[in-house]
């Protein structure tokens, strides 16, 4: 997939705000600090279209982008930041979650995890509650320049093996870097394939 034009389209607080049309939305979501504004501004090849941070946490709306004017990118907040207040993190949560299980537009979410470190309880219980909620994505291993590549590969390995212990059919995955561009190519084909099957 090329992608020729990636713009804002809008910031909503909550499902019922977003947009009203009907092309198919795909999410990024992860731990704050994964990585998921340069992973987003990498795959559109615009450097400031997401707003990356030196402050993890900083999303806290559901951000819409248009994509060739064909789907909708979707940047979700962080899950798990532990400086937020109770009160804030529960209406995330909720925003989140109403987004995910109420939104038709769906079709794939992208959970960002940091290819450096083990399976984290967080990250774990995410995943499960998608495939529970019978939610379709995969995993995009993000970072993997600070690794290498054999590395990247074992640790990605490891990481997907450990979901054996619940998971008959495992989700597909993704090892990316933001910074030398790894994955790209592999993230937008899947995206233009699952368009395609639309």
């Amino acid at each position: 997939m090329i992608i020729k034009k990636s713009e804002f389209t809008l910031s909503a607080p909550r499902v019922g705000m977003c947009p009203k049309d009907d092309k198919p939305e795909f999410a990024f979501i992860g731990r704050s600090n994964v990585g998921k504004s340069s992973l987003i501004n990498m795959l559109c090849n615009h450097k400031g279209l997401a707003k990356t941070s030196a402050t993890p946490g900083k999303t806290l709306l559901i951000n819409h982008f248009i994509i060739n004017n064909e789907w909708y990118l979707v940047d979700l907040p962080g899950y798990g930041f532990a400086k937020r207040s109770k009160t804030v993190q529960k209406q995330l949560e909720q925003m989140i979650s109403g987004y995910i299980l109420q939104r038709p537009q769906l079709v794939n979410v992208f959970v960002l995890i940091d290819i450096r470190h083990e399976q984290q309880k967080i990250d774990r219980e995410f995943v499960d509650w998608l495939g529970e909620s019978n939610i379709p994505f995969s995993i995009v291993f993000t970072k993997a320049d600070k690794l290498g590549r054999v590395k990247a590969a074992q640790n990605a390995g490891a990481w997907m093996q450990a979901l054996k212990d619940r998971w008959e059919t495992l989700p597909p995955y993704f090892i990316t870097s933001s910074d030398k561009k790894t994955g790209r190519e592999e993230v937008l084909d899947y995206i233009d394939d699952i368009l395609k099957e639309l």
